[in-house]
Parts: structure tokens; C-alpha cells; sequence
């Protein structure tokens, strides 16, 4: 149960002043429906209303704060014209300019005669000093309350600031008093405040320099979130991590063969990878781990010869990818391996029907089938495995940690290992990753050709085309990427389809087309034709991102390459380079660049290092958008920003983990305000594992 202490932050927003049931749908829409939610909707600007100046001292374009006589009001003509209003003060005159303007509500706020305080921008205009719809009409009394600096926030359509601004005040006098979670020493070497001081600060800035991820109430805000995110995790995975009762060892002798039939030797780094997995595959604790490798360094075959250990014990072993057409690549790579090991391999996707699915899920259930590649139609209810004993999840920013753990709960709790060719900074990885141990392959095999990295504008299309032309005569096979399907009008980008139409006139006969709302048995045929060589140019969304092997193929056109992430380019990139070919990748840009734009595309020209191209994604865009928040499993951060709060991200890693070997209930007093500041952030399943254990 959530303690009683945070019961004011979780009521509805309704509960606060000015926010009835209307107003609440808009503030879900940018803070959620909580009192808290409001608390993390943190200014993202400010206005300086302290500047008070005589009329003719004061500087035109900037917000000031006056006092001032009512002169006279002047109603216009016709409504379409402004009212306006004249005042002075003792050094020169001012007009008030209103548009669309209540005549009585205007009287009655700006009595003639009568001293008023205004704030709103100054201007200029025919040589006279105008103020356009003042953002306040105050009596002289109330001026120390308006010369403030006032915090802006981002809004939605129809929410007005002032009211949002009056909520959030609200939200944040509701806040409690709460037992301190961070270690005396560090708080102290750090400077920062107590929570609640640091959320009133970070609500109330007196200056830009409050607005930075780097200010003291900024830093101690996104620590807290950072840290329960952390604990959340390590919680998470010593519940995953208990002692399953089983030790894997196999005898080697499929690996063997397949080792035999391998054209070339297991790389350093792959074999470092093997080891650490079967380290985890013999110990009595459940296997939770991450296989990370750039394009075409090998985890494939790890995956493989790591799943027949299991096969080797009498075991089976699943490999889940998620979309159909890597599921049916990486069938492809390892059939032969398999075949060459004396063992069945199957595929099981939605796409699969009558007769033969029923014969592989029998297969599966009887244990006469050993290994399965897949996409999520392996976590239907009706497959079922004899004794499932490794799970092999790929591309697993694509999958929730629902999902992989369901797979891997097909077996009695299985053991697992999941894959990404997403290189992902150190940050990122504790945050996302954070419940597995961690191999890295950072080798590729031998005989990869460096790729030359060219950038290209939009405009010398028809030389890039000439050159496509001189490729296709030298049998080269040509992938071309446009980012969308079909013609849009509301973003002028290259489509696939009719970049697909325009290409078909200039080769004939020549030219496939794949992308994500063809139906899979027409993606497959495209797939097939262009790996053959029946077409030598592929048109292609993302859809070919990852998991697409064609070693033939030694030219890849991007289409508009500044609209998409560095990790996404060198994806796309990774599709060439695979054969004995000189590769190209052309980077096709609508100039004019933008400064970040320009950085991206220079930091792919210049690298092919995955490592350090993740490390410049985050830098220039965030985590967000280098994984996808959605899909990728990246907490919805609403204080911490990953790329500017890295060092805390280190430090909250390692003082979770330090505070659960010195206290693993969490029955403490730190630990009792460790497990209020989970439930603060909402990781109520974390603190269920506690009662769990």
C-alpha cells in the first residue's frame, strides 16, 4: 500500500483550486491526472517582471513593471478598430492598446483618475510609448506581488498560463514533509537541498541559471528520480535472479560441428562473450543477459552456439525477433549452421497457419524440436514447450521486459539472453538495461571493408542516379531508402512508392519495392529477389533496418538523412559492407542544414564506430529519441534528462546497489524512506518484490 504520507500528491488534479473536470483532461494531456504530475512539470523559461522603471527610462522591447495614472479611454469608431487607453506617470505618457476589448471590464480595471500598476512588454510605435494588452492591471497596493519572476511552462491548447501556473503553486504547497533518502555524505558533498526545498526552488527560479539541468534544485530532483528507477531495477532483477535449481553444461559436441562449418574463426571478442555466457548458463542463478554488438559483429552465431548448449543437455532453445522479416533472416542464417549440427530448426510467426503450425507447436510441446526462431506469436498461449531452457531475445529495445520475461517464463524460468545491434551509451544501458549483466562484442568479423560515407544534396539526384546506373552495370546490388510510403502533403520527403515508379522507368525490370504496409508474402518475394540478384535495386522504408543480410549488396542511397537518428543511419548503413565488394552509402540531404543536422551526417562521414556514433546520438538528441521511449523499455523520465545527468545515473547505479547488500529488505531507516521514495515515482511493482521474497 502507498503510505499515507503521499496520499496529497496522488489525489486528482480536481482536488486543486481552478481545475474542474474540463481543465483536467487538458492538464492530463502534459502532467497526468495526479498532484504529482504537476509537481514534475518543471518551467522551461522565465519572465523578469522586477524591472521597474520611470516611463522614460524605460528600455522598449522588454517586460517591465509600472505605475501609472489613468488618463482617458478612447473607444474606437467600429469594433474592428483597438481601444485604447491613455496614461502617464511623472516623466512621460503611455498607450494601452487593447484588441477585441470589453469596454465596462476596461472602465472598471483602469479607473481615470487613478494610479494602476501594469506589467507587459514595452514598445514603441510612432514615437510614443505603447503597452499592448498589459499581462497585469494591479492597484499600487498589490505591486510587490507582481514584481516577480514568473516561470513559464509548457502548455497544451486551451489551458491558459496563468491558470496551469496557480495549479502547479498549488500542487507544490501540498507537498509533504519526507524522510530523507539520500546518504547525509553525499548530500552534503553535493550542496543540494531537502526535497521539498528543491522542488519549491526549481518552481520558483529567480534566474536562467535556475532553469539548468545543471542547477543544484535541478540535479537533486532528477537524482531522486534517477535513484528509484535504480532501485526499482536492482529489486526487479534479484527477484529474476533467484536460484532456479538448474545448471546448464553441455558437452560440446553440437557446438563442434557447428563450429566446423563456420567459414571463419570466432573473433576474440565473441569468444570473451561465450565464455561469460556459459559461466551464467552453469551457475545456479537464473542467466540475465545482455549480448550488445555493432552491425555485423557476429551475436548471431554466439546466440546459436550458446542455445545448443541447452540442446546438448536435451533442452530446447527459442530465438524471438520482432518483425517477420528478421525472424526469416536469421532462419536463413542458421538453418545450414543447424543442419550441419544434425538438428531441426523451425519458424513460428503469425503468418503461420493450419496444418503445418499445428505440427510445430506438437513438435515444440513433445520436445522432438530443439530449436524455434520466431516473432511474438511465440508468446501465444498455445505454445507450449516440453523444457524450454534458454530464451534468445533480439533487437530487445523492441520489446518491453514484459515481454522478453515472458518468453523466457514459456520455460521454469529460463534462462536468457537478449540482443541488440543498437549501440547504446554506458547511461542508457543502466536505465534500460539495467537488470542484465552486460557482453560486449566489439570486433568485427574479418574481411569487413571499411564503407565510404559520402553526403550528398537533394539536388544532384540525377548525378547519384548516373552513378546507380554505373553500379547496376558492374553488378552492383543497390539499396535505396526513402523515410516514407506514399506521397504526403503535410512533409515534402522523398516516398517509396514513387521513388519506387521513377527508379522502375530508368531500369526496367530492375526494381523491388519493400516496406511496412505490404503484406508479408510480398515483402518476402521482393526480399528473395533482390538477395538473388533477379532485381538489383531494393526501394525501401526502415523496414530494412536491421537483421537484413545481402552480401551482394555494396551501394545504400538514403533519402533525406537528416531527418533520421545517427543509431538509425548506422543501421541502415550496416545493411552493405557484408561482401568482398567496395561499399558506398550516399547521404542525401535538403539543404539548408541545421547545426545539429550537420553534426549527425559529419559524425557518420567521419566513423564507423558504433560506440562513439550512440555517444553523439545522445548528445545531440537525447535518450528518448535514440531508442524510441515507446518501444524501447526508457522510463518516461520527467525530472532527469539522460544526457545531461549522466554522472547521477553512475552514482544512483552503484548507491542502489550498495543500500540492497547493506539492506535488501529495505526495513532500515533509509530503507523505509527508500521505499516511500518508490512509491513517489510510481514503482509500486518494485516494492511488491520485497513482500515478494
Amino acid at each position: 500500500m502507498r503510505p499515507e504520507v503521499l496520499y496529497p500528491l496522488f489525489a486528482q488534479t480536481t482536488t486543486l483550486p481552478g481545475i474542474g473536470p474540463r481543465l483536467a483532461k487538458l492538464v492530463e494531456r502534459i502532467a497526468g491526472r495526479n498532484v504529482a504530475g504537476l509537481c514534475w512539470h518543471l518551467p522551461t523559461g522565465l519572465i523578469d517582471r522586477r524591472l521597474s522603471p520611470k516611463l522614460a527610462d524605460a528600455p522598449a522591447g522588454v517586460v517591465v513593471t509600472v505605475t501609472v495614472t489613468v488618463d482617458a479611454h478612447l473607444p474606437p469608431p467600429n469594433r474592428r478598430l483597438p481601444y485604447k487607453v491613455r496614461c502617464h506617470d511623472e516623466t512621460a505618457g503611455l498607450t494601452l492598446v487593447f484588441f477585441h476589448a470589453h469596454d465596462d471590464y476596461l472602465k472598471r480595471n483602469l479607473p481615470v483618475g487613478e494610479q494602476r500598476v501594469l506589467s507587459g512588454k514595452l514598445e514603441t510605435y510612432g514615437g510614443h510609448l505603447q503597452m499592448t494588452h498589459p499581462d497585469y492591471i494591479a492597484k499600487p497596493e498589490e505591486m510587490a506581488q507582481l514584481q516577480r519572476v514568473e516561470p513559464i511552462y509548457p502548455l497544451t491548447a486551451g489551458l491558459a498560463p496563468r491558470l496551469l501556473a496557480r495549479a502547479i503553486q498549488a500542487a507544490i504547497t501540498r507537498a509533504p514533509e519526507l524522510p530523507e533518502w539520500i546518504e547525509p555524505n553525499l548530500l552534503a558533498k553535493m550542496k543540494w537541498p531537502g526535497w521539498r526545498t528543491a522542488l519549491w526552488v526549481a518552481h520558483n527560479p529567480t534566474s536562467e541559471a535556475d532553469l539548468s539541468p545543471g542547477s543544484p534544485a535541478r540535479r537533486r530532483l532528477a537524482y531522486d528520480e534517477l535513484l528509484a528507477n535504480q532501485l526499482a531495477i536492482a529489486l526487479i532483477r534479484a527477484q529474476e535472479r533467484r536460484p532456479i535449481g538448474r545448471k546448464i553444461r553441455g558437452d560440446g559436441h553440437l557446438r563442434a560441428r557447428v563450429l566446423a562449418a563456420l567459414p571463419y574463426s570466432l573473433t576474440g571478442a565473441q569468444q570473451q562473450a561465450l565464455a561469460e555466457i556459459d559461466g551464467d548458463l552453469a551457475s545456479p542463478y537464473r542467466m540475465l543477459r545482455l549480448l550488445q554488438g555493432d552491425v555485423g559483429s557476429g551475436k548471431t552465431v554466439v546466440a546459436l552456439l550458446a542455445m545448443l548448449s541447452a540442446v546438448e543437455c536435451g533442452s530446447q532453445a527459442a530465438f524471438m525477433a520482432p518483425t517477420e522479416i528478421l525472424a526469416r533472416q536469421h532462419l536463413a542464417t542458421l538453418e545450414p549452421l543447424a543442419a550441419a549440427a544434425g538438428l531441426r530448426i523451425a519458424l513460428l510467426t503469425g503468418r503461420d497457419k493450419g496444418k503445418a503450425r499445428t505440427a510445430t507447436l506438437h513438435a515444440l510441446a513433445e520436445g522432438s524440436l530443439p530449436l524455434v526462431i520466431g516473432t511474438h506469436a511465440l508468446l501465444q498461449e498455445d505454445v507450449a514447450f516440453r523444457d524450454l531452457a534458454m530464451a534468445v531475445v533480439d533487437e530487445q529495445h523492441r520489446f518491453g521486459v514484459e515481454q522478453r520475461l515472458l518468453l523466457a517464463d514459456k520455460g521454469r524460468r529460463s534462462h536468457l539472453l537478449a540482443m541488440t545491434a543498437t549501440p547504446i551509451p554506458r547511461t542508457l544501458m543502466m536505465t534500460v538495461y539495467g537488470d542484465l549483466d552486460v557482453s560486449r562484442l566489439t570486433e568485427k568479423p574479418p574481411g569487413r571493408k571499411p564503407i565510404d560515407t559520402r553526403t550528398l544534396p537533394l539536388e544532384r539526384l540525377p548525378e547519384v542516379i548516373a552513378a546507380v546506373r554505373r553500379a547496376v552495370a558492374g553488378k552492383a546490388r543497390i539499396f535505396w531508402v526513402c523515410p516514407l510510403v506514399d506521397e504526403s502533403d503535410a512533409v515534402d520527403l522523398a516516398a517509396a512508392e514513387q521513388r519506387f515508379e521513377e527508379l522502375k522507368q530508368a531500369f526496367p525490370e530492375r526494381v523491388g519495392l519493400v516496406h511496412g504496409r505490404m503484406k508479408g508474402a510480398e515483402r518476402d518475394a521482393a526480399m528473395a529477389a533482390f538477395s538473388e540478384g533477379l532485381i538489383d535495386i531494393l526501394v525501401a522504408t526502415t523496414v530494412i533496418e536491421v537483421g537484413v543480410d545481402v552480401p551482394a549488396a555494396s551501394v545504400m542511397v538514403i533519402e533525406h538523412a537528416e531527418r533520421f537518428g545517427l543509431a538509425q543511419l548506422h543501421q541502415l548503413r550496416g545493411r552493405i559492407g557484408r561482401g568482398a565488394a567496395r561499399s558506398t552509402c550516399l547521404l542525401l540531404y535538403h539543404p539548408p542544414l541545421g547545426e545539429t543536422a550537420k553534426a549527425r551526417l559529419n559524425i557518420l562521414r567521419d566513423t564507423e564506430d558504433g560506440f562513439r556514433i550512440a555517444e553523439e546520438d545522445l548528445r545531440l538528441r537525447g535518450a528518448g529519441e535514440i531508442l524510441g521511449t515507446r518501444q524501447s523499455g526508457l522510463p518516461d523520465f520527467r525530472l532527469a534528462q539522460p544526457a545531461e545527468h549522466a554522472d547521477l545515473i553512475a552514482l544512483a547505479h552503484d548507491d542502489a546497489r550498495l543500500a540492497l547488500a547493506r539492506d535488501a529488505s529495505l526495513e532500515s531507516p533509509r530503507g523505509r524512506a527508500l521505499r516511500v521514495l518508490l512509491y513517489l515515482f510510481e514503482r509500486d511493482a518494485a516494492v511488491k518484490t520485497l513482500r515478494a521474497a
